[in-house]
């Protein structure tokens, strides 16, 4: 089956050349502990049967510096598209988008609002001083990764929406939707967001170890969810090296998770969701 890893990190061996700049001051443990560089990326991908990857900006070593996921995708656009990490508070928020996209630049930006190096939930995602960068990003029919946790911030995310119905977001890690405390009730409330067409989930470990754990259960989040947005609007991604787990256990995961599902929802989910999405994966199956 066609695989591609729509959610996976790269941190440089050459500190000069790249410098951490880590968003709010503070480095993630993981980059600092267990870093993959892109080749790296690449070999774990072979071993693994991976395709192609989604270089996801490590905003928690990098910042709003893309220089990293920019080179590393120029040197292998056969494997690689990259999404950034941009400010749209910033005035020009919408002119820097603009620019930084195109043929070898970025396929997408990720907009990082909570974190483990950001603790607290951010809600300025809606705030008036981004519509600018949000009109320009649907103008561009560009994916926005949204880094946040269902709850207090639901409410911002179904403004955004709403408000601009043109944009594709893309939930990391689904919004960290509360699985463990009850698949069902989770699953509700991730299923309810189905109704904003411009909405896609990114599963994660995050999210498969839960269900892996809930057993049986686990379908009491995966039906709901699954019908309400239809596997074309979920896309797999291993979060490798964020992820203590090698890839190929972490693709394990997902397979043995995933395998109550239909084969056609399962080739959406781990492979052609992430294409439409990002089309400069196109041509690139091995």
């Amino acid at each position: 089956m066609d695989v591609v890893d729509a959610h996976c990190h790269i941190i440089s061996d050459d500190p000069t050349a790249y410098p951490p700049a880590p968003i709010g001051g503070k480095q993630s443990e993981w980059a600092a502990k267990r870093p993959v560089t892109a080749e790296g990326m690449v070999a774990r991908m072979d071993e693994t049967g991976i395709a192609q990857a989604v270089l996801v900006q490590a905003t928690t070593n990098y910042g709003y510096d893309n220089s990293y996921v920019l080179d590393s995708c120029r040197r292998r656009p056969d494997r690689f598209v990259a999404v950034g990490t941009v400010d749209p508070l910033r005035p020009d928020a919408a002119a820097s988008l603009k620019a930084a996209v195109g043929e070898g630049g970025l396929s997408g930006v990720r907009l990082f609002t909570s974190g483990s190096t950001v603790p607290v939930q951010g809600e300025w995602f809606v705030a008036p001083e981004t519509f600018p960068f949000w009109e320009q990003a649907a103008e561009l029919d560009l994916p926005v990764c949204l880094q946040m946790r269902l709850g207090s911030a639901t409410g911002q995310l179904v403004e955004l929406l709403e408000r601009f119905p043109g944009v594709k977001v893309l939930l990391d890690h689904i919004g960290y939707p509360d699985i463990a405390a009850s698949p069902a009730r989770a699953g509700a409330e991730v299923a309810a967001l189905g109704v904003h067409p411009g909405l896609h989930l990114k599963l994660t470990h995050r999210n498969l170890e839960r269900l892996r754990d809930a057993g049986e259960q686990a379908g009491e989040f995966l039906r709901p969810v699954v019908e309400a947005f239809g596997a074309g609007r979920i896309a797999w991604g291993s979060n490798l090296p964020a992820a203590e787990q090698s890839l190929p256990e972490l693709l394990a995961l997902a397979r043995d998770v995933l395998a109550v599902l239909p084969e056609r929802d399962r080739e959406e989910i781990f492979a052609g969701t992430a294409r439409r999405l990002y089309p400069g994966l196109a041509g690139g199956r091995d």
